[in-house]
């Protein structure tokens, strides 16, 4: 049984078919799925703890996506600070640096990013990072603002093996995405047959970066087993594999 580690499912893409996808997901060998808050506004952030209470194989995190963090200040800090304290939210994000689009300032995302990091300190949760064309920056912030205590996950790692080593250094998981099926993402491929299974996640990002045999089409969480199936092919091992370590890494990190 697979994890689907990051999915959006409590957006108004999925509207009255949550319910729908998450049976279909099941049906596809997908155990649990992870409903990450923070993507366009801070209503996906109690949308993903509602829907998590009404699914048992259903979690959430809370944050904001550094596309965002020009609308974060004390009042949304506080607000995500509470909803933390659910039961149900396993993690603190997504968050991070994105300087691909740089739709924050990036002096603000990296401001809104290390109060992130402390409130992930504070919570004993671990953080579930975004990070494009950032790495250095993102890097230094978890090292520094970290104190050497915390844990996460790169969501939709997209980088070189340089930036997954220096991640993989801080303990961190790396995770990936439909991209790996693309046609060209074969230096992304390389990186996914050189990092050690042990710290792979696999997720969706529903409902966007659909894998390749839907590519085009809305995604969703059952198709994270293409994900996995790509990673066997890239190491030439079994996909049951790939679903009993990534799934094992899913749960220790997020302790579900």
């Amino acid at each position: 049984m697979l994890i689907d580690s990051h999915a959006h499912i409590q957006g108004k893409e999925y509207a009255g078919e949550a319910e729908a996808v998450i049976a279909r997901a099941h049906a596809a060998g997908v155990e649990a799925i992870i409903a990450v808050g923070g993507a366009g506004d801070m209503s996906s952030n109690s949308e993903a703890v509602r829907l998590a209470h009404g699914f048992a194989n259903v979690y959430a995190t809370v944050g904001m996506h550094p596309h965002d963090a020009k609308d974060v200040g004390a009042d949304e800090l506080a607000v995500l600070q509470q909803l933390a304290e659910d039961p149900k939210v396993i993690a603190i994000g997504e968050t991070g640096l994105d300087y691909y689009y740089s739709h924050s300032p990036h002096d603000v995302q990296r401001r809104v990013f290390g109060q992130f990091i402390q409130m992930a300190r504070q919570t004993e949760l671990p953080i579930v990072v975004h990070e494009r064309d950032a790495a250095q920056e993102a890097v230094e912030l978890l090292r520094g603002e970290g104190g050497g205590d915390l844990r996460g996950v790169i969501h939709c790692f997209t980088g070189n093996y340089q930036a997954a080593t220096a991640y993989l250094d801080l303990g961190f998981y790396l995770s990936f995405t439909g991209i790996i099926t693309f046609k060209n993402a074969e230096p992304l491929r390389e990186v996914v047959r050189k990092v050690p299974l042990e710290k792979i996640f696999v997720e969706t990002d529903s409902p966007y970066l659909t894998p390749v045999p839907h590519r085009g089409k809305r995604n969703e969480p059952a198709y994270v087993r293409f994900v996995a199936e790509a990673i066997a092919k890239i190491k030439a091992i079994a996909v049951e594999e790939i679903a009993q370590v990534t799934s094992a890494n899913v749960k220790q990190l997020f302790r579900i």
